[in-house]
């Protein structure tokens, strides 16, 4: 099976200082890539522990008696790791969006590029499909999902003209959403605009916001002190939620002041922004969106 490059592999491991007996957790499996760089820094007693809910990603299985692939959503990290004996751990990596596989495989329904199903599950057993949305959500439901997670200026009316359009007839594939969301798509910024309601869509049908978030707060929860967290986003909805998370332990509000007035804040900022460069992106088309962030448990 065919999954591409790992983003920022060298950047996104490094930042982790992976020492030699530590605990450590990849929860963006995906092709193992970031896993397996991972391991070749552990020693003999150096654990990994990996997490994918695609079931496709359990076909690039790590065969080491130090790694184990837990076919779940990272949400429940916590629960899983307890699960499996482990409280806390000396890193953390997630590379988070679409995997290179999902978008490349048509009948998934995450690329634009194909006409497919509306499907975009990342875990093909979830209720909710991008067909559901698309067909059964209420016309302010919809633009609610374009307004905040597609950031799409016409989300109101977009929503407006597929309620119109489905009590004809349902629509059920991505040509059909195509010609339904015609008069938004002007030949020069179609793609940019069907790659923002794609995005939203998908990021509402696997509640990518939700996950993020539930994933960062126990994350801080199960690190070690002195322990670090490396997360890659690939749009400005992640990537202000970990920068935010990173710079004040929480999503909104302030951080609470120590006695001398300075704010206490659980992580340190070992990088605050690295992007890919132009050779990375040159050979690997979806790096050109990363934006990686590493962060340091006080």
């Amino acid at each position: 099976m065919e999954y591409h490059n790992p983003v920022l592999l060298k950047e996104t491991v490094g930042g982790l200082d992976i020492k030699p007996d530590g605990v450590y957790v990849d929860v963006t499996f995906g092709g193992g890539g970031h896993s397996r760089e991972i391991m070749s820094h552990l020693g003999e007693k150096g654990r990994l522990i990996a997490f994918d809910q695609d079931e496709d990603a359990l076909r690039n299985v790590i065969d080491d008696s130090r790694f184990l692939l837990i076919n779940e959503n990272f949400r429940n990290i916590k629960r899983f790791l307890r699960f499996h004996g482990i409280r806390k751990v000396d890193g953390i990596l997630a590379d988070l969006g679409v995997s290179s596989h999902q978008f490349d495989v048509a009948e998934r329904g995450f690329s634009t590029r194909f006409d497919a199903e509306l499907d975009m599950r990342m875990n093909r057993k979830g209720d909710l499909s991008a067909y559901h949305v698309v067909n059964e959500y209420e016309e302010q439901e919809l633009k609610r999902v374009f307004l905040e997670y597609g950031e799409l200026k016409n989300g109101g009316a977009m929503a407006n003209v597929i309620v119109a359009a489905r009590k004809d007839k349902q629509i059920k594939d991505s040509d059909h959403l195509k010609q339904v969301l015609a008069k938004f798509l002007p030949a020069h910024k179609s793609n940019k605009i069907l790659a923002q309601i794609y995005q939203a869509i998908r990021i509402e049908v696997n509640q990518e916001m939700d996950v993020l978030k539930e994933f960062l707060e126990q994350s801080l929860e199960i690190l070690e002190i002195g322990g670090r967290l490396s997360v890659i986003s690939y749009h400005s909805l992640e990537d202000r939620l970990v920068k935010r998370f990173f710079r004040n332990g929480m999503f909104e509000g302030e951080p609470e002041r120590d006695f001398f007035g300075n704010f206490e804040v659980p992580f340190k900022i070992i990088e605050k922004l690295i992007v890919p460069n132009a050779e990375e992106i040159a050979i690997n088309n979806r790096a050109r969106s990363a934006k990686l962030r590493v962060a340091e448990k006080k």
